[in-house]
């Protein structure tokens, strides 16, 4: 039978008057139990009361524990809200694992408040005992329903990283790791990212080793002892994001040589046959300003000169011979369009990765094809002078907002392409060539030495896409000599996804290790 609200509070008198051996009003406890099954009024109460006393009855906890669960899921939604706000007080001992577990659970809620109570409760359970905490969030993640996992896994991405250090021990870091291992066995895109941005937090990452345990993750993710199909969108998009995680990660101690290789065996010599995951990305300039990125921190590599040459063959692609040569492959076509920003990302990986073997102009490939070479180096080069100096031209005297527009954003960036290229290009022409200049890739930030590159001051905001610029030589330069295209993180990558993201949905497939496509889960509530 449910109590009252007069007996509720009679029973709570007879339990907070008693100063020496509470347990003797099991009796009064038990009624304020029962207040669960009241009214409102005695609902309120009840959420209040139970966890009070709830440490002096162990005998009755899971009864009470229950009793509050079920004011926790009640149709009001502000005794759901107070019993909620009093579930941390039942957190102790072997009881907290349960209550994270059913606070995770309760992240479902669709009532903003509620969701806020839930999110205060864990943080207040997680400094209390972090691993239990964990312990909950993990289950969760690992066997609850799809919309529990996704928001216990933002939950970790965005909380953790403001938890105390005195909360954020070794061991906890280290739970989180082999934890986290387990769930990435089955994710998808958007789950990996986040799941990295947690990892990419702890402490114990930022060191060396721990740079090198999270690439070897990415590496498992990636597939790279497998081909690459070009052709299915969802194995391209699974390299892509594979690839932006791993990139912060490189470092002149925590090599990129794996990717680099597979980009160079696989990636390369399908280029034009890759299916870009989402329509407006252009997919080619994708892939090599990837490649790009990550050239100056590959190691030792087994076949470079065989890489070396891929890169060169495809550069040789990009860079036309002039009109004029007779019988040459532009003999019909007076007009040779110079992709500029697809020859600054071969250019740049093919100078980084010639510095290991500065010979290869000289004596690994023949005396005609270095003519050849030179030929198509000379003719872009007198290409870029041209473009140079109407890009300067037109941003003369420009300064502050003048320079913010989009379409001088567009010829700000297309000037720091054709100079990086024309600089890589006269170290070529060295005798023998040379591989000692340094350059800044377009889409990277404005080095301040680079501010005075077009006569006058400027912001350093010109962080804005990459330009994919296609020019015919000689001509004016038009509005749009260039389109935009998405510019990849370039600092910490967990605090620059939002840029570009195509994330969802972007791995179906069957379950399996990594990027499976997850199953529905209907599995109901399991407290």
């Amino acid at each position: 039978m449910a109590a009252t609200v007069e007996e509720l509070y009679r029973n709570y008198g007879i339990l907070a008057d008693e100063k020496e051996d509470l347990s003797k009003h099991k009796d009064a406890y038990q009624a304020i139990l029962d207040g669960v099954k009241g009214g409102p009024k005695e609902k309120r109460l009840a959420a209040q009361f139970i966890p009070k006393f709830f440490s002096s009855f162990p005998e009755l906890a899971d009864a009470a524990i229950n009793a509050q669960l079920d004011l926790c899921e009640d149709e009001d939604v502000s005794i759901r809200r107070q019993a909620i706000k009093e579930l941390p007080r039942f957190a102790s001992g072997e009881n907290l694992p349960r209550v994270a577990d059913i606070l995770t659970q309760l992240l479902q809620t669709d009532d903003s408040a509620e969701f806020n109570q839930v999110n205060t409760a864990l943080i207040s359970i997680f400094k209390i005992d972090a691993k239990g905490t964990l312990g909950g969030l993990f289950s969760q993640i690992l066997q609850g329903e799809d919309i529990v996992r996704e928001r216990a896994i933002k939950f970790l991405s965005t909380k953790l990283k403001m938890m105390p250090d005195d909360t954020m021990t070794k061991e906890v870091e280290d739970y989180i790791f082999i934890e986290t291992k387990k769930v990435l066995e089955d994710v998808t895109g958007e789950e990996f990212v986040l799941l990295m941005r947690i990892l990419s937090g702890l402490k114990s990452m930022q060191t060396v080793s721990g740079r090198q345990q999270l690439v070897e993750l990415v590496v498992e993710q990636a597939f790279l002892e497998q081909a690459l199909n070009p052709t299915d969108a969802d194995s391209v998009d699974r390299l892509l994001q594979c690839t932006r995680q791993a990139l912060p990660l490189f470092s002149k101690n925590v090599h990129s040589t794996r990717f680099v290789t597979y980009f160079c065996e696989f990636v390369l010599p399908n280029l034009s046959l890759l299916t870009s995951p989402v329509a407006e990305l252009d997919i080619q300039l994708e892939v090599l300003k990837l490649l790009a990125e990550m050239s100056p921190y590959c190691g030792d590599m087994d076949k470079l000169e065989v890489n070396l040459n891929m890169l060169f063959e495809k550069l040789l692609e990009f860079m036309p011979l002039p009109p004029e040569e007779e019988n040459g492959e532009n003999a019909a076509n007076e007009e040779p369009k110079l992709q500029f920003s697809y020859v600054e990302c071969l250019l740049f990986s093919f100078h980084q990765l010639g510095k290991k073997l500065p010979d290869f102009l000289i004596d690994k490939i023949s005396a005609e094809k270095l003519k050849d070479f030179k030929i198509r180096l000379q003719y872009f080069a007198r290409g870029l002078q041209v473009y140079i100096r109407q890009l300067r031209v037109a941003l003369q005297g420009k300064t502050g907002d003048a320079l913010k527009t989009e379409e001088n954003k567009i010829k700000v960036v297309a000037l720091k392409i054709t100079n990086n290229i024309n600089v890589l290009i006269k170290d070529l022409f060295h005798n023998p060539p040379s591989y000692k200049s340094t350059v800044t890739l377009s889409w990277k930030p404005v080095q301040k030495t680079e501010a005075a590159a077009i006569g006058q001051k400027r912001q350093s905001g010109e962080d804005i896409g990459a330009t994919a610029t296609t020019k015919k030589l000689p001509t004016n330069l038009p509005r749009r000599d260039a389109r935009q295209i998405y510019n990849p993180p370039s600092g910490k990558y967990s605090a620059s996804i939002g840029n570009f993201s195509y994330e969802r949905g972007g791995f179906r497939g069957g379950r399996g290790r990594g990027f499976g496509g997850r199953g529905n889960r209907s599995r109901g509530r399991i407290y």
